[in-house]
């Protein structure tokens, strides 16, 4: 697993979150040129063998979830700030009889997206953003090359909510696709590239600077989130006699005894 280098490049700004600690840094390095990782448990809390790759999609603990919720919640601060009507989390217009070409387009009444903001493409229209992170080495995707893992995702993210976006929301959507190795898909590159353009009008900056910016700011916030599931607590395994637990009959017992 090959990491993103910007954060290899970047000093260790305390205040931008730039920084690492020394486990952190090690794993860091040891992922970045696919050294073993020392002091991993044998077996996850869930069960299963653990493994690099176990570890990055394992829901137990719900690393999953930070991560996503992560880029979702630094995307929308970055977009704050040349942005107007950023929302997270915004609920799509409820249907009324529209139907799509697309079987496979998201008809749920209360569905939602992970990002809306007005002025990216242009100062008015709203768009929408839908945040997806994927590790390469999970099963379903080994088989694919990196740009083919990205087009895949990509394509499941339009397919489930463009056409809804576009004839109900009259708006126009976005996934913002990442790895876990540090990438971005071709339209989270074009999205950052149009961010960064109006970060630099509005700061009266360079381009390059913006641009360098967010690459740092995206890649450490992965890199945080992939370091914290490798070795975050999820729990002891859950046994069947806690689950099934009588606590208004231990609640009684407890009365009793006292």
């Amino acid at each position: 697993m090959e990491l993103e280098p910007s954060w290899l490049t970047s000093l260790p700004l305390e205040e931008y979150g730039f920084t690492l600690n020394k486990q952190e840094f090690s794993d860091a390095i040891n992922l970045r040129y696919n050294f073993p990782l020392k002091g991993t448990p044998s077996f996850c809390s869930c069960g299963e063998r653990n493994s690099l790759d176990h570890s990055l999609i394992c829901k137990k603990g719900g690393f999953v979830s930070m991560r996503h919720n992560q880029i979702r919640d630094l995307e929308a601060n970055l977009m704050s700030e040349v942005c107007k009507d950023v929302q997270r989390e915004p609920q799509l217009l409820p249907l009324s009889g529209e139907t799509f070409e697309q079987r496979s387009t998201n008809t749920a009444a209360e569905a939602r997206l992970d990002i809306s903001a007005r002025g990216i493409w242009n100062t008015v229209d709203k768009t929408f953003f839908d945040v997806r992170i994927f590790h390469p080495g999970a099963q379903s995707n080994k088989a694919a090359t990196i740009d083919a893992a990205f087009e895949k995702h990509e394509g499941e993210k339009k397919r489930t909510y463009n056409r809804r976006v576009l004839e109900v929301e009259k708006a126009t959507f976005t996934p913002l696709v990442f790895s876990t190795s540090g990438g971005m898909g071709k339209e989270a590159e074009k999205f950052h590239r149009r961010l960064a353009s109006l970060i630099a009008e509005k700061r009266n900056t360079p381009y390059s600077d913006c641009m360098s910016y967010l690459r740092k700011k995206v890649s450490f916030c992965l890199l945080r989130t992939t370091l914290a599931a490798l070795r975050g607590y999820r729990g002891r395994p859950v046994t069947v006699d806690s689950c099934n637990t009588d606590l208004n009959l231990l609640h009684s017992y407890e009365l009793v005894k006292y």
